[in-house]
C-alpha cells in the first residue's frame, strides 16, 4: 500500500479517533509531510520504539503503542509466563502516561496483568521492579534525552535488562506479523481492574529501591565528616530523578543538596533547555548559577528518565569543568575498587566497545578483567545475567559506557543514574575528607595510567533521506576503507556487522565474538581509535574518537587533529 493510500485509510477508518483525523487533515496537501508520516512503519528495533509523537504509521502514537504491545503480548503467550505479568513505568514526556495505560489495556485484553506505578518513575526503578515482582517483562515509556517532540517504548525481560537475542528478534517478528490494527485487542480500564489485570504498584516499591541503593554506599563515614561543608547542586532536567535523588542523598546524610528550582518539576517541554541531555554543557547553565551562589563543588544532572548522569566539577583554578562519561567511569571504577574490603580475584569491569581503553591499565593494577560488549547497556545487563547463570567464573564489579551510563550493584540490569549520583556525591565527600577533589584525582589518574582522551561527533540526518544517507556512508566506508587517517596508517579494521577483525598489513582475519551490529572501527598505528555507528535511537551517525598521549596538552591536541581529519574525510 502506498503512503498516500495509508494516509487516506487513517482518515476514513472508524478505528482512528477524531483527534487523530483532525491532525491528519491539517497536513492535507503537504506531500512531503504525508510521505514522512506514512512511507514506512515506525521500526520496532532491538530495544523497542522511538519516534516523533504524532499521527501516522511512522510516528509514535497510541495506535503504534498498541500494536507494539500486542506483539509483545503475543510473544509472551508463546515464550513467556503470562501469569507473572508485565511492569510498566514512564517518564515526564508528552503522552507518557496515556501510552503507559494504553499498553496496560492491550496486555489486559490478552489476559496479562499489568503493574503500573502511580506516576512517573525512573528507568532503573522499572528494571528493579521487574525483578522484585518476578514479572515476565517490563515496559518503559521514555525517549530518554531526545527533544520534547519525541517519545519511546523500551522492552525489558524477566531479568530486568532490555531484551536481547532471542527475545528481541522474537518480539520484532511478532510485531511485524500484525498486518492490521484490527488485530490489536484492548479493553477498558474498568474491565481490566475488575478482572484484576490492572494493578497500581504499592509505594513500598520506592522504599525497597532506595534501601537497596543505600546498602551499596561505600564510605558513609566520609559523608558524615564533611556533611556540613560539602555543597552539591543537582538538576533532574524536568524529569524523573528529582524525588529519588533527593531522598537517597538526604537519607545518607548529605545536608547541603541544592536543587535547581527552575528544572525541579516535571515538564514535558523541557522549557529551560533546548535538549535535555546531560552530555551537553548548556544544560548546566542554571546549575552553575546556583552553584556559584551556594559555594558548591559538584553539579550533577540526570536525563529525563534518570538512567544517565553528567557532572561538572571545579578545577584547581576554580573553573567549572565538564567531565565526560569515560572520565566519570574510570573515576568511579577506581573509587569503588579502592573502597572494597577485598577485591574479588575473578572480578570484572564491563564496558562497551566505544568506551575508554583507560580502564585496562586500571583493571590490571587491581587484578581485574575487562570485558567488552556492543554499544548499549542491555549487553552489559546480559553479561551480568550470564555471570549469575555460571557461564563465566566471574564476579561483576562495575559496568559503564561512554554515554554517561553506569551501574554499581546488580539490583537493576540497566544503567542507573540514581545509584550513580549517590556514588558520585559520596566520592566527592570522600576525596574532600582526604583534602583532595574529584578533579585532582582525575589528574592523578592521568599521571599514573596515561592521558587517554576521547570525544564524540554526531551528524544529524533526519527523515527518509537521512536514513538513506547514513546507510550509504557506512557502505562507502566498508567498501572503500581509508588506508590512512590523520597521517597514521590504519592497522586494524573491525567490522561488527560481519563480526570480523582485519589486520591490514598481514591480511589476516579473526572472528569477533559479539552479536552483529552496524559498527566500524579503525585502529591506527599510534593506537588512536575511530569508531563509526548509526545511533539506535536518533537520526544520527556517530563518530567516536580515542587517543592516548604522554601529557594532557598533547592528548588534547592529538584528539583535535584526529577529529578534524575524520570530518574532512567524510565531507
Amino acid at each position: 500500500m502506498s503512503y498516500k493510500a495509508k494516509y487516506e485509510e487513517w482518515l476514513k477508518s472508524d478505528y482512528f479517533d477524531q483527534e487523530t483525523k483532525e491532525e491528519l487533515k491539517a497536513i492535507a496537501g503537504d506531500e512531503k509531510e504525508i510521505e514522512e508520516r506514512f512511507y514506512t512503519s515506525l521500526d520496532f528495533g532491538t530495544g523497542g520504539l522511538r519516534g516523533i509523537i504524532g499521527a501516522g504509521t511512522n510516528r509514535i502514537n497510541k495506535y503504534t503503542i498498541r500494536k507494539a504491545t500486542q506483539g509483545l503480548a503475543n510473544y509472551i503467550e508463546k515464550n513467556g509466563d503470562k501469569s507473572k505479568g508485565v511492569v510498566i513505568s514512564h517518564d515526564s514526556r508528552h503522552k507518557s502516561r496515556e501510552f503507559s495505560v494504553e499498553a496496560a489495556l492491550v496486555l489486559a485484553a490478552s489476559g496479562i496483568k499489568a503493574y503500573l506505578f502511580d506516576d512517573l518513575r525512573p528507568t532503573p526503578e522499572l528494571s528493579f521492579a521487574v525483578r522484585e515482582l518476578g514479572a515476565t517483562a517490563g515496559i518503559m515509556v521514555t525517549a530518554s534525552h531526545n527533544p520534547p517532540e519525541y517519545n519511546g517504548y523500551k522492552v525489558y525481560w524477566e531479568d530486568g535488562a532490555q531484551v536481547v537475542s532471542p527475545h528481541d528478534k522474537g518480539i520484532i517478528a511478532e510485531v511485524n506479523a500484525i498486518e492490521s490494527f484490527d488485530n490489536v485487542k484492548t479493553i477498558s480500564e474498568e474491565e481490566a481492574r475488575a478482572n484484576d489485570l490492572f494493578k497500581i504498584i504499592d509505594p513500598e516499591m520506592d522504599d525497597k529501591y532506595i534501601k537497596t541503593l543505600k546498602d551499596l554506599s561505600l564510605n558513609p563515614e566520609a559523608i558524615k565528616k564533611v556533611a556540613d561543608d560539602l555543597h552539591i547542586v543537582y538538576t533532574p532536567l524536568h524529569g524523573t530523578g528529582n524525588m529519588p535523588v533527593q531522598r537517597v542523598l538526604d537519607e545518607l546524610g548529605f545536608k547541603n543538596l541544592h536543587v535547581v528550582a527552575e528544572q525541579e518539576k516535571p515538564d514535558p517541554n523541557f522549557s529551560t533547555v533546548s535538549y535535555p541531555n546531560p552530555e551537553e554543557p548548556a544544560v548546566f547553565e542554571l546549575g552553575i548559577e546556583l552553584a556559584e551562589e551556594k559555594g558548591a563543588e559538584l553539579i550533577m544532572a540526570t536525563d529525563p528518565d534518570a538512567d544517565r548522569v553528567g557532572i561538572a566539577v571545579k578545577d584547581t583554578k576554580g573553573e567549572w569543568v565538564f567531565l565526560n562519561g569515560n572520565q566519570v567511569g574510570v573515576l568511579l571504577t577506581e573509587y569503588i575498587v579502592n573502597s572494597l574490603a577485598e577485591v574479588p580475584k575473578n572480578g570484572v569491569v564491563i564496558k562497551t566497545v566505544v568506551t575508554t581503553e583507560m580502564i585496562k591499565p586500571i583493571a590490571k593494577k587491581y587484578g581485574l578483567d575487562v570485558m567488552d560488549t556492543l554499544t548499549g547497556f542491555k549487553y552489559i545487563g546480559e553479561k551480568i545475567k550470564e555471570f549469575e547463570e555460571g557461564k563465566y567464573d566471574k564476579e561483576y564489579i562495575f559496568g559503564f559506557e561512554e554515554s554517561y551510563g553506569y551501574l554499581y550493584g546488580i539490583h537493576a540490569r540497566d544503567k542507573d543514574a540514581i545509584v550513580a549520583t549517590m556514588l558520585i556525591a559520596e566520592m566527592a565527600a570522600y576525596y574532600k575528607s582526604k583534602e583532595s577533589s574529584i578533579y585532582e584525582e582525575l589528574m592523578r589518574m592521568y599521571e599514573e595510567y596515561g592521558y587517554y582522551k576521547a570525544d564524540l561527533e554526531a551528524i544529524t540526518m533526519p527523515g527518509k533521506e537521512g536514513k538513506e544517507k547514513i546507510a550509504a556512508l557506512l557502505k562507502s566506508l566498508r567498501e572503500d576503507s581509508p588506508a590512512e587517517i590523520n597521517g597514521q596508517k590504519v592497522v586494524v579494521i573491525k567490522d561488527y556487522l560481519v563480526s570480523k577483525e582485519y589486520n591490514v598489513a598481514s591480511g589476516e582475519e579473526q572472528s569477533i565474538d559479539l552479536p552483529e551490529s552496524n559498527v566500524l572501527q579503525f585502529l591506527l598505528e599510534d593506537d588512536s581509535l575511530v569508531t563509526v555507528r548509526p545511533s539506535g535511537t536518533e537520526p544520527k551517525v556517530k563518530f567516536y574518537f580515542s587517543v592516548t598521549a604522554e601529557s594532557n596538552q598533547a592528548a588534547d591536541e592529538k584528539l583535535a587533529r584526529l577529529k578534524e581529519a575524520v570530518m574532512e574525510l567524510i565531507d
